[in-house]
């Protein structure tokens, strides 16, 4: 073999060998992906996410629904794709709940607040 062929069959697997590497991260399951964004539907569900931001969670569960579909289907692009707008819809979720509970705290202390200062008006 001469030195020009073997440069030509080392640049053609070097090219094969990189396509392959390229296409190989399309077709490997998004286990992990899916995995984390149920973590954070779970996490948004357990901070009140389904009464304080019901349609992010509904958009949420729904995504990871079609997000395991996917996954059963083999079509793992799409499965990333779906978890990752689960986990940003679950996140908004939990956002949304976490807010709402720090303000109905918030009111609470304020309505304590008002009582104690009337008693101490009525004190004095």
């Amino acid at each position: 073999m001469t030195t020009n062929s073997r440069r030509w069959l080392t640049a053609l697997f070097s090219a094969s060998a990189m396509l392959a590497v390229g296409c190989s991260n399309l077709k490997t399951p998004a286990t992990a992906d899916v995995a984390v964004s149920k973590a954070a539907v779970e996490n948004a569900v357990g901070a009140g996410g389904v009464e304080y931001a019901p349609v992010e969670m509904t958009a949420a569960r729904s995504k990871m629904a079609l997000a395991n579909k996917a996954m059963a289907d083999k079509d793992y692009k799409l499965a990333r794709e779906l978890a990752a707008q689960a986990q940003a819809d679950a996140k908004l979720a939990q956002a949304k709940s976490t807010s709402a509970t720090a303000q109905a705290a918030a009111d609470a202390l304020q309505e304590d607040i008002r009582v104690l200062r009337i008693e101490l008006e009525r004190n004095l």
